[in-house]
């Protein structure tokens, strides 16, 4: 980093708002809710949704509530287009839910979009293109009054088109892209120019989004921005105006918290944050937020487990466990200060002495979302994994993998629920030990040398196989994969790593170093190992044997 920052970054320039009105409000009813989680949320993902993924979550969506909820970018791919067109075809869109759209100002794919929508019941054509300076200098070369130009030019061909969605009610939606980056004066002049094609009206409102894309400011500035273009823009009574937060400084929650103080109407987000870099904003985050002040948000996660699920399973992302609300972690206390506080607290609230929540560390009632309050300090049968990996971490600094708590979690499970008892970590460290570091049949090392050269490594391991000494020779790019090439040429059945992780273990171990190794077979079966030893590299060839021996 740079002893002197100031050389390559410059603060973000305040608003000049001197009599801003924001900080003395007090919210008092939710916003206008859309979910962009099929298309920003879907954007983001390594492998994005197939369209039998993209139906479960949109009927989850609207299970909670969103009467909003921007479908796809349908220009955009075959797929986007064709899952468009199964919602409106096989009628699975409810007559009070909107499918919204986006596009950018391009003449193609306004006509692609256009058709996208045929037969639909209500419709958000959601038009955008980027206005921040580094855009047009960066990626257009264009001036402003060229960016404009583009803007106005895909209102008109919106416009030209709408004809084509008779019997659709359609909406129309403007936004300039980077606003958060934008001068304000220029975001107002390209937000009017559209205005003016478009003729809005207070009977027939145009969402006026005001995308926060990039976070470039304090959540204060982002406030002072939203109150600065409801104070100033023209026909202020014709436009909802919508916000669009993205998390880069993490304050994404706070910055649409504040918006909606500066006088905004809608929020445009994501199911647990979703989204490009560090995310979109986190929809729960902000409606549970409200709830627990008494305000009803008019979205639905009584069952906020069931939706993490449904959430997970589609996007094959995973929930952090110290999530606000969702996280498996956060209706959890490991203090035992903190488990007395909330056990107390909850027996007040049982025997009806008080009629408004107030139970020390708990926000909200657990209950209220699908939730129960746990104790995982010490283990038991219904401690989870949660609690295994806290006490193997805080314990003895083993600190498993995510996915290796799934698959080990179940086991201990199993083996504390026959106990009948609480255990101890110590037994927890047992039993890990003994489903992986000591499973040394039929496989075990005896020996292993391994020499690179130019990329290419050579190995030599001795091994026993069920008792019988062996002698094993292989390449590969790394020690790793020249033992993996020697096991397989040995005769073993065609197998890969496909994940690793390595850690030193704590005073305790002396200077041992634990690796965690996960392979997958050719049928695409996949099991953890893990290796213990002083020499990194002999822990890892253990770990591949020991993911090997649980494998037979």
């Amino acid at each position: 980093m740079l002893k002197n920052p100031q050389t390559k970054y410059r603060p973000f320039p305040p608003v000049n708002l001197p009599d801003r009105r924001w900080p003395s409000r007090v919210l008092t009813q939710p916003p206008i809710w859309c979910s962009v989680d099929l298309r920003d949320g879907n954007q983001a993902l390594a492998v994005p949704m197939n369209v039998a993924q993209k139906l479960e979550l949109f009927q989850t969506l609207v299970k909670v509530g969103f009467k909003e909820i921007e479908v796809g970018f349908p220009s955009a791919s075959n797929t986007e287009f064709a899952f468009n067109r199964r919602l409106i075809e096989e009628n699975r869109t409810p007559e009070d839910v909107t499918l919204q759209v986006l596009v950018q100002a391009r003449e193609d794919l306004i006509d692609r979009t256009i058709q996208s929508l045929m037969g639909a019941k209500k419709a958000i054509i959601h038009l955008y293109n980027s206005t921040s300076p580094a855009q047009r200098r960066v990626v257009f070369g264009k001036s402003k009054d060229e960016v404009k130009a583009i803007a106005v030019q895909g209102a008109k061909w919106i416009r030209e088109r709408l004809h084509r969605l008779e019997g659709t009610d359609v909406r129309l939606q403007y936004s300039p892209e980077s606003f958060s980056a934008t001068e304000l004066e220029f975001s107002k002049e390209i937000s009017e120019a559209v205005m003016e094609v478009w003729q809005p009206t207070p009977e027939r409102k145009m969402i006026l989004n005001l995308p926060d894309t990039v976070e470039v400011a304090m959540p204060n500035v982002h406030a002072d921005q939203i109150e600065w273009i409801c104070r100033n823009i023209a026909n202020r009574d014709s436009l909802l105006i919508s916000l669009h937060t993205h998390n880069d400084r993490c304050t994404g929650v706070a910055a649409t918290e504040m918006g909606l103080l500066a006088g905004a109407d809608r929020v445009e987000g994501t199911l647990f944050g979703n989204g490009e870099r560090t995310g979109n904003l986190d929809l729960v985050t902000v409606a549970l937020n409200l709830y627990m002040h008494g305000i009803d948000p008019d979205l639905d996660f009584s069952d906020l487990s069931g939706i993490r699920e449904v959430y997970e399973r589609c996007t094959g992302l995973t929930v952090p466990p110290r999530h606000p609300y969702a996280g498996e972690l956060v209706f959890t206390a490991f203090s035992g200060s903190h488990q007395d506080a909330i056990k107390k607290g909850l027996t007040e609230w049982e025997t009806g002495s008080r009629t408004q929540w107030d139970v020390p560390y708990l926000t909200i009632d657990p209950a209220d979302i699908g939730r129960e309050y746990r104790e995982v300090i010490r283990v038991n049968s219904q401690s989870g994994k949660g609690g295994v990996a806290y006490l193997l971490e805080s314990e003895f600094g083993i600190e498993l993998p995510k996915d290796m708590q799934r698959e080990f979690g179940p086991i201990a499970n199993n083996i504390v629920d026959a106990l009948g008892r609480e255990v101890r970590g110590e037994e927890l460290k047992a039993m890990l030990w003994q489903e992986y570091v000591d499973r040394i049949e039929p496989w075990s090392l005896i020996d292993f040398h391994a020499d690179g050269q130019d990329g290419v490594f050579e190995c030599r391991a001795s091994v026993l196989r069920s008792g019988q000494a062996r002698v094993l020779v292989g390449q590969g790019n790394g020690p790793i994969a020249a033992f993996v090439s020697a096991l397989i040429q040995a005769g073993v059945p065609r197998f890969e790593v496909v994940n690793f992780k390595q850690h030193s273990l704590s005073s305790g171990e002396g200077a041992s170093a634990i690796t965690y190794i996960q392979v997958a077979s050719a049928e695409g079966k996949t099991r953890w190992g893990a290796g213990v030893d002083t020499h990194i590299e002999l822990a890892s060839i253990k770990a591949v044997l020991s993911a090997l021996n649980r494998f037979i």
